[in-house]
């Protein structure tokens, strides 16, 4: 037999507990969402008046996804391409 009584209203109160803090993660989940959907809006909607203004919107986001790199990760990547293109003649060896 188990040491811990069995207690029904401790049952209760932790049951109540579990309830509320799974209700509070919920909640906050749903705020953070709705938080990254304002972002996602804003964020598109400087694309769109980048692109009214005559940027080109694809190298926009090449540009963010290469800052993003660390600058060791992207020479790597670089010269692997370049390698790539050599092997296809689509560019000339240096």
């Amino acid at each position: 037999m188990s040491d811990i009584p069995n207690d029904q209203p401790l049952s209760d109160a932790a049951a109540g507990f579990a309830k509320e803090q799974l209700k509070s993660f919920i909640e906050r989940i749903e705020r953070l969402e709705e938080e990254k959907k304002t972002i996602a809006d804003d964020i598109k909607d400087v694309f769109a008046e980048a692109k009214g203004t005559g940027f080109d919107v694809k190298a926009l986001r090449e540009i963010l996804k290469i800052r993003k790199q660390d600058a060791d990760q992207r020479a790597e990547h670089e010269a692997i391409v370049d390698l790539y293109l050599q092997a296809l003649g689509m560019i000339s060896p240096n």
